[in-house]
């Protein structure tokens, strides 16, 4: 049975124009393309008519560039929203909480999700393991994620790449299973 025949729903979790500023996020960061392969999935979503849900961050801090006010609040411009896509606005982490996403994947009889965006360690870790606990089979496409690096407790300077690669090593066969864009793309 081919992925598409399981009624899959995209989730693309904030991939907004505020994360085209590296430095505001901590310099450094990995899989610059990540944004043009969200891109080519959501194509593909649309020619097979499958379930869309668009994913945005706002922040509370009106000085963030995920405020609404700030143009990097904006979607990114290969991931825009059509007409007939779900678009949720979320204020913290994850995309499930305080938001009808699981109310919408529930009422379209939804069980397997895949998820895509930025950034691999905070939003989109956060919400694949909420849907993952919600018992979504859950896919996660690592190169369609990216982050940047990260200043430690100690303050260690830890590198994107290794953060994005720990990060879904932790997620993969516990929370989700993490392929890339290529084999989602052959599955489906």
């Amino acid at each position: 049975m081919k992925l598409r025949d399981k009624n899959p729903a995209l989730i693309l979790v904030d991939v907004q124009n505020a994360f085209l500023n590296e430095e505001y996020w901590g310099g450094n960061r990995n899989n610059k393309d990540a944004e043009i392969i969200c891109g080519k999935i959501l194509n593909k979503w649309r020619k097979l008519n499958l379930p869309i849900f668009h994913i945005r961050h706002s922040s509370t801090n009106p000085k963030s560039l995920l405020h609404e006010q700030n143009p990097g609040f904006e979607f990114n411009k290969n991931v825009i929203p059509k007409n007939n896509e779900q678009v949720i606005t979320k204020n913290v982490n994850s995309a499930f909480i305080e938001t009808n996403l699981k109310e919408q994947l529930d009422q379209l009889s939804i069980t397997t999700v895949v998820i895509v965006g930025i950034t691999t360690n905070h939003c989109v870790s956060t919400t694949t393991r909420m849907a993952g606990n919600y018992g979504y089979k859950t896919y996660l496409i690592s190169d369609a994620t990216a982050t940047f690096d990260r200043t430690g407790v100690n303050g260690e300077k830890f590198d994107s790449e290794i953060i994005h690669q720990t990060t879904l090593a932790n997620l993969n066969e516990e929370f989700a299973t993490v392929f890339d864009s290529e084999k989602l793309l052959e599955e489906l």
